[in-house]
């Protein structure tokens, strides 16, 4: 801090999150340091308004010593508005590492190929998704499908037998790096029903349209300013089997739109949530003069 004259610091969004880097805070704030934060969700607002008295001033007075903030996307920042003056509030999406989108690919659209790629845990939608699995298999849908992410304590067992159950889909893991490729590689129907909290834009949506793949998830945090219904995929009720179901029967009537989509994904993640991207509008950031504002 001392030897710098830019500090950035990518804190938790909850109030322990924020206090234990309240030693770096204050020394960049006492030596006017330029003091960035970047926050990786949707939570930080929400944390604010449920705090009460020396909690609360404690945490608008730290988070208001920064005098830049990042955010994952236009409506987002809301979480950083009662600290940081607007104009000094930035939006930079987040990115998906090269090895995922270095070679254009050929897929195989002829059925539903559909993966789930996040923690398995009630509110990013696991169990709805499940449930509308089943429901293609009674309806004789040629679909197969593939479950990945760590399983949430709670629900293992639920989670697991919900999975056996069904003839067409597979729980295979926690993946990374080869595995995820492959994976995502592999699938041509992205699903992630989130509701969860602490969303903010999940990384595994942008690899998925990095990766050819139409995107169903819903209109919850900062997921509507990347993901447009009908263009990008579609956007579905959360808590909702029903929701997910619809845009796959269509699809499954119409594979054409698998392939348009799929790959106008590919050409709008090349265009706006590669590493290039987004180095070039964090260093413009560090740059920008917000001093005078």
């Amino acid at each position: 801090i001392f030897r710098n004259d830019i500090v950035y610091i990518t804190p938790g969004q909850t109030f322990f999150g924020i206090v234990k880097y309240s030693i770096f805070i204050l020394c960049s704030s006492i030596l006017k340091k330029e003091l960035i934060i970047h926050v990786h969700g949707n939570y930080l607002g929400r944390q604010y308004s449920l705090l009460n008295g020396f909690k609360k001033k404690t945490f608008y007075f730290l988070v208001s010593k920064f005098t830049k903030g990042i955010v994952l996307s236009e409506s987002l920042k809301n979480n950083l508005t009662p600290f940081i003056k607007k104009e000094n509030i930035f939006v930079v999406y987040n990115f998906a590492e090269k090895y995922l989108y270095k070679d254009k690919l050929k897929k195989d659209y002829t059925k539903l190929k559909i993966t789930y790629l996040s923690n398995l845990m009630e509110e990013k939608g696991i169990l709805f998704l499940l449930e509308t699995l089943k429901e293609l298999e009674k309806r004789n849908v040629l679909y197969e499908a593939k479950i990945a992410g760590n399983i949430d304590d709670g629900l293992k067992e639920e989670i697991l037998q919900k999975i056996n159950i069904l003839k067409n889909t597979r729980y295979i893991g926690v993946v990374h790096k080869k595995e995820k490729k492959k994976l995502l590689e592999w699938s041509t129907i992205f699903v992630l029903p989130t509701f969860y909290k602490m969303e903010g834009q999940p990384i595994s949506i942008l690899e998925a349209l990095a990766t050819q793949n139409v995107i169903i998830t819903t209109n919850h945090a900062g997921i509507p300013d990347i993901i447009k219904s009908e263009i990008n995929g579609y956007i579905v009720e959360p808590k909702s089997s029903k929701s997910i179901l619809e845009p796959l029967l269509f699809l499954n009537e119409n594979k054409h739109k698998i392939t348009e989509i799929a790959e106008l994904n590919r050409k709008y993640f090349m265009n706006n949530f590669t590493i290039k991207n987004f180095s070039e509008k964090i260093i413009k950031i560090l740059n920008a003069n917000t001093r005078t504002k």
